[in-house]
């Protein structure tokens, strides 16, 4: 069978899926992993978002939804929440080490789904 453009996509896959079931590696569903992914992206973009912002993240549902995901990311020590030093009423949210270890183990997958 001939190789497909597509086969480095399903072996990132498959490899991203071994990743997911170590045990070191958090557990996640998929709304904790797209509200993680947003948070972090913003975060790489160069813009910690706010609770606030997150809130409004149409990625994760409805609001309420979004602070309960948000509340067990940082409770797996995915997510800080810290508090603005100008206003205390201002929380910021920014992926910890732990997140990004996580988001090293997924990218390094991809790097050799790309070279196999």
């Amino acid at each position: 069978m001939a190789k497909k453009s597509f086969d480095a996509y399903f072996r990132f896959l498959n490899l991203a899926q071994a990743v997911q079931a170590l045990p070191s590696v958090p557990k996640l569903d998929a709304v904790e992993e797209r509200l993680l992914e947003a948070l972090t992206a913003s975060w790489h973009a160069g813009h910690a978002l706010t609770v606030t912002e997150a809130m409004t993240l149409s990625v994760a549902g409805a609001p309420a939804t979004v602070h309960r995901k948000l509340t067990s990311l940082k409770n797996q020590g995915l997510v800080s929440v810290d508090e603005s030093s100008d206003d205390l009423r201002i929380k910021t949210v920014a992926p910890t080490r732990k997140a990004l270890a996580y988001f090293e183990k997924l990218a390094a997958c991809l790097e050799e789904a790309k070279n196999r």
